[in-house]
């Protein structure tokens, strides 16, 4: 994998055949392959102000994203949260609480949708030295994490959503919808 210091990095956008495909799983976390590109998603979704960026979205099909919860114009009562590689993730257990609320995705830029998900995920993944966790995340942190799995999955937040009429503009969420911003 060539560096992209100088390069402006482009997300693939919803109707680009990657953000359809299974990614497929990362056999070797420790090689260079994986961790330079770990590496350059970790500089994209800082680059981009995003809370979580996911392989595919940077036309990689690999099981491999990065969250990064931080409050911003987008997510202003997201939690804070240092950038994390997650490699191989699994859902091992599902809340049944399932909580609505409004996501945003880099690949489908000036649109928000009131998505249904899980309240609480216990979770199974690598990190990016390749050892394993096993975690139970909730609320906001557990919303990334399904947001971007699905993305590993071949899926948007669109496919989630109950209604059309649950899909409306980033101007008009902002003007009805966003606090404080």
């Amino acid at each position: 994998m060539q560096s992209r210091e100088n390069e402006k990095t482009i997300i693939a956008q919803l109707g680009q055949p990657v953000l359809k495909q299974k990614a497929q799983v990362v056999e070797d976390i420790l090689g260079d392959e994986c961790q330079n590109l770990i590496k350059d998603m970790m500089s994209t979704v800082k680059e981009v102000g995003g809370v979580g960026i996911a392989a595919p979205q940077i036309y990689h099909s690999l099981r491999i994203f990065i969250m990064c919860s931080k409050p911003n114009a987008r997510y202003p009562d997201a939690p804070q949260m240092a950038p994390t590689a997650i490699i191989n993730p699994e859902i091992i257990e599902a809340s049944e609480e399932i909580e609505k609320g409004w996501e945003g995705c880099l690949s489908v830029p000036s649109m928000r949708g009131l998505v249904p998900r899980h309240y609480a995920v216990t979770v199974k993944y690598h990190d990016s030295q390749g050892r394993e966790h096993e975690s139970v995340f909730t609320g906001f942190i557990a919303r990334i994490f399904q947001h971007e799995i699905d993305h590993l999955d071949g899926l948007t937040f669109i496919d989630r959503l109950e209604s059309m009429e649950d899909l409306v503009s980033e101007s008009y969420w902002y003007e009805h919808h966003a606090k404080g911003v």
